[in-house]
């Protein structure tokens, strides 16, 4: 999606694939991979699960959007300071503003509360939420968020009773993480249910809601809209989003 905005506008724009699993230690490995990225000559990097939260002790200093999610998905270098931002943010609000439109946001139930979860729960809050229920198997880690948004932890996802919509933001559901973050019998037809998983579109999550009738929304819009907005941070240019659609349509939300 990158690099064919930057064709489509007419820059020599180049999105490169570091792939960490060759390297130990995820400490290690994010400060070898941020000086080796920033020697290079990079102009930032997109930081992606499970290192969105780790990656900000690396950092010179963070925008107020990754200030207040305390968590960062794009690192801009720039005279010589290291300086984080959260689009995740952005891009699932606005997703879900674009493509669930008129679904109700009284109460809310948020699997996750790791590094896109801190970005979802802002997002759902700048939505209108009410109610935010979040459930996460480290209790410790959604007391924290809760602490700080005003969010209600729960401890069994059947408070999705409670609930008029449904968000995955957690691994479960990814190609190399199969399953589901909830029992499906939680599920009813009256729920809207979002997942951040894109790889693959239609997770097991989606599927089940899908067949019984919830209104659902993948995690394309997410990947698109936070894009957009990082590649506007990467070179100072706005991206059109729709066109960047086209392209993720193009390669099936394939890695």
């Amino acid at each position: 999606m990158h690099m064919a905005e930057g064709r489509a506008q007419g820059i020599d724009y180049r999105y490169t694939l570091i792939d960490p699993d060759a390297m130990s230690g995820p400490k290690r490995l994010l400060a070898e991979l941020i000086d080796n990225a920033e020697t290079a000559g990079y102009t930032g990097l997109n930081i992606t699960h499970p290192y969105k939260t780790l990656v900000v002790d690396e950092l010179d200093t963070l925008s107020d959007d990754a200030r207040n999610v305390g968590a960062v998905n794009t690192v801009i270098f720039r005279d010589g300071r290291r300086i984080g931002h959260n689009t995740d943010f952005w891009g699932f609000a606005e997703s879900l503003r674009q493509n669930l439109k008129g679904v109700r946001l009284d109460t809310v139930l948020q699997l996750g509360a790791g590094g896109a979860g801190a970005a979802v729960t802002h997002a759902l809050r700048s939505l209108g939420v009410r109610r935010l229920l979040i459930n996460d198997r480290s209790e410790k880690v959604a007391d924290v968020l809760a602490a700080k948004t005003g969010a209600e932890v729960v401890t069994d996802p059947s408070a999705a009773a409670q609930a008029d919509g449904i968000v995955n933001a957690t691994p479960m559901g990814m190609a190399a993480h199969p399953g589901l973050a909830i029992p499906p019998d939680h599920l009813e037809p009256r729920h809207w249910v979002a997942d951040i998983v894109y790889v693959p579109l239609e997770t097991e999550l989606l599927r089940i809601a899908r067949a019984l009738g919830c209104h659902t929304l993948d995690g394309a819009g997410m990947a698109i809209y936070q894009a957009a907005k990082a590649f506007e941070l990467f070179c100072g240019l706005k991206a059109d989003p729709e066109r960047m659609r086209r392209t993720f349509d193009t390669f099936g939300a394939q890695p």
